[in-house]
């Protein structure tokens, strides 16, 4: 089975709507698109890099548009890119002149393709398919950078009711500009409990 492993960057209200630039994703009206750019160092560089070693990629029709207008002729920013697998969940989008594409229609392929050989699985931005895993229970893993700003409206990391589940910290950095970059991964259920006994 292949680990799907969430990677995202949010603010402290859970928008994680277009980070990159101004025209990245401008639906709904959003304003502030490259709202992660005055937070940019050396230490969140490193982790970032970290996390973008070559994996096989799972990506909703819109970030799936964003990257294919950008990344096949900047691989030098992500060095094997162009090489892995992208998986696409889209109902609509059927081709793509982006080598190694593969188009997704349905949950159930979603998780044959979970229950398959392979490597893991990274998900980057993609908010509704998020969505989808987490009322799904198949998202293994999340790397969250967690941006001191709040946004208010916008596209969010939980919005449309994530099942209850338990995760555990297994690795966190703080940042020079105070972004918190934290890495959990799946521990089970919920357990509840009484405050001080």
């Amino acid at each position: 089975m292949r680990k799907i492993i969430l990677l995202a960057f949010i603010s402290l209200d859970g928008v994680m709507q277009a980070p990159g630039g101004p025209k990245e994703d401008t639906s709904g009206g959003f304003k502030y698109g490259g709202w992660t750019a005055p937070y940019g160092d050396n230490v969140s560089g490193e982790v970032i890099q970290r996390l973008m070693k070559p994996a096989d990629l799972l990506l909703g029709r819109k970030t799936f548009e964003i990257f294919a207008s950008f990344w096949p002729q900047h691989e030098n920013g992500w060095p094997g890119i162009n090489d892995v697998t992208k998986y696409v969940f889209s109902k609509t989008m059927k081709k793509s002149d982006w080598k190694n594409t593969v188009f997704l229609k349905s949950l159930a392929d979603i998780k044959r393709l979970k229950n398959s050989k392979g490597s893991d699985i990274k998900i980057w931005g993609s908010s509704k398919l998020i969505q989808l895993l987490l009322k799904n229970d198949l998202i293994d893993e999340l790397w969250l950078n967690i941006f001191p700003l709040t946004l208010g409206k916008g596209k969010k990391l939980l919005d449309t009711g994530a099942i209850p589940a338990a995760f555990k910290l297994v690795e966190s950095t703080v940042t020079t500009t105070g972004v918190i970059i934290g890495n959990y991964k799946r521990a089970g259920k919920v357990k509840t409990g009484t405050v001080g006994n």
